[in-house]
């Protein structure tokens, strides 16, 4: 087996063991939710329909939350909470999870073998460009910030309250 291949191997079980245990917590805590004090929330006609959307269209949303950052956690937690049939979660999560894996490992090593290379011959090149990154990210949170700030409306306002 090629170092690619286990690589992906390996990274497959990986997502399907966190993917299919945030799963198993949302499907958790979606029945102890139904069970307390906000039964009475859960069990509203309109929730009763986005739980029906999602149990019936949700996998198609969980399969792409593998290609995206951040938000295949909260795909999979909801798919739980919400009750989506394994009958279609599973799919879902071996289809997505599967991209995810070869994605990684191929892209991801490669990057990462790339960046060993630089910082091995370019030392100081390698250093200046994670310090530029890490500069625009630290930017980049600095202007959401402030502009989320800015267009926040101010509770000290008449009529605003």
């Amino acid at each position: 087996m090629g170092k690619i291949a286990m690589t992906a191997a390996t990274l497959y079980v990986i997502v399907l063991l966190r993917a299919g245990g945030t799963f198993a917590v949302g499907w958790l805590a979606g029945a102890g939710a139904r069970r307390s004090r906000f039964a009475e929330r859960i069990s509203s006609a309109k929730f009763q329909r986005v739980e029906s959307a999602i149990q019936r269209w949700g996998a198609p949303v969980v399969a792409v939350s593998f290609l995206t950052v951040g938000f295949q956690t909260a795909a999979n937690f909801l798919a739980g909470t919400m009750r989506m049939p394994l009958s279609r979660y599973l799919p879902a999560l071996f289809v997505g999870g599967a991209a995810w894996a070869l994605i990684y490992a191929t892209v991801g090593i490669g990057a990462l073998a790339a960046l060993g290379a630089l910082f091995a011959r370019h030392t100081a090149l390698g250093v200046a460009g994670v310090a530029v990154l890490l500069l625009g990210a630290c930017g980049l949170v600095a202007y959401r910030r402030r502009r989320a700030a800015t267009t926040a409306p101010d509770a000290d306002e008449p009529g605003l309250s």
